[in-house]
């Protein structure tokens, strides 16, 4: 059986994704904020489906509306009429998603409980997951807000070590962000049972991020997020490959600390003449190693500007993005009507 889990992008989000991760081995996670988001995310599982085995779609902490229920529901009968094995679920807890609910018998709703609660009952049917209850219950406590819980503050913390791990971005490496967050819960198990948990869990969440990243000595944080980051961008980098006026650059989407990954990158792979870091919003920096004035290039894409080896700027009428794919053909053509 193929899964398909799609959730949201906060702490609840990706704890509905924990629940899953210690039961299913063929399984892909994605993330969606509200909006355009969630029907890109939706059609890239209906494209990604197997005929050949059971597909199981899995929604989770993230309220559809009307249309875009019906619009799934669709999609899937046409499937399924043609031969596609695929259930289909969604659980949620956001008020807003009555009409759906009360409409399609795949979606379920409860606003007693978190998303992540609602997810771990519904499999702890099934499956023993008494190992991550818990932190379930703490994620429960801060999702809906349960101060007198006795887990709330650990859930708090949890809250921030998840909200704050942005170092993996999840639009270019999906697969490694979940990881990264699911790693994040699994050291916060180490803290729940102590007395004091949420405090020394607080007080270590830094060196959490750095047990992630370490290989194979101790750095600092930027360095060893540097060096994962541009080993990723290395298996992938020609794929990612742009041009602008003969010479060559590299296309990033949204990363975090683009000037020092942009640096590291350019460092290690001396036939690229530049790095392009774009966010989903349309704002772009450049870097180079004194092989193009990216300040020139600025300006000429954007009338940006700045110096010859750091310049940026914003796109005008640039529509936000969600798909690596489509950005860089975006940006690709971009360039071609600068030149």
């Amino acid at each position: 059986m193929k899964v398909f889990h799609l959730s949201h992008t906060d702490l609840d989000g990706y704890g509905c994704q924990y629940v899953t991760k210690n039961i299913f081995e063929n399984i892909e996670y994605l993330n969606a904020n509200y909006g355009e988001e969630v029907l890109v995310r939706i059609d890239q599982i209906l494209n990604s489906l197997e005929k050949d085995k059971k597909n199981f779609i899995l929604i989770t902490d993230l309220n559809l509306t009307l249309e875009e229920s019906k619009y799934l529901d669709e999609k899937v009968k046409k499937f399924q009429n043609n031969g596609y094995e695929i259930e289909l679920q969604l659980l949620d807890h956001h008020a807003t998603g009555l009409e759906s609910a009360q409409t399609f018998k795949w979606y379920y709703l409860d606003i007693t409980r978190s998303a992540s609660k609602i997810t771990y009952d519904f499999f702890s049917q099934k499956y023993n997951l008494t190992n991550i209850e818990k932190l379930i219950n703490a994620i429960n406590a801060v999702d809906i807000w349960l101060q007198e819980d006795t887990l709330f503050e650990f859930g708090k913390v949890s809250m921030r070590l998840v909200d704050e791990a942005k170092e993996i971005n999840r639009f270019m490496f999906p697969k490694e962000n979940v990881i990264y967050k699911h790693s994040l819960l699994e050291f916060a198990l180490e803290y729940i049972d102590k007395e004091y948990g949420h405090i020394e869990l607080d007080d270590n969440i830094y060196m959490l991020k750095k047990r992630f990243f370490i290989k194979d000595k101790k750095d600092t944080l930027d360095n060893m997020v540097t060096q994962y980051m541009v080993n990723l961008l290395n298996n992938k980098k020609e794929e990612m490959t742009i041009y602008y006026k003969g010479k060559k650059g590299i296309l990033t989407f949204g990363i975090q600390n683009s000037s020092i990954v942009g640096n590291g990158f350019l460092s290690k792979n001396p036939s690229f003449h530049f790095f392009m870091n774009v966010n989903n919003r349309g704002t772009f920096s450049l870097r180079a190693n004194n092989q193009i004035d990216v300040s020139k290039m600025a300006y000429e894409i954007a009338e940006g500007g700045g110096h010859p080896n750091a310049s940026g700027g914003k796109i005008k009428g640039f529509k936000e993005q969600f798909s690596y794919l489509e950005l860089k053909y975006y940006i690709e053509e971009l360039l071609k009507e600068k030149e």
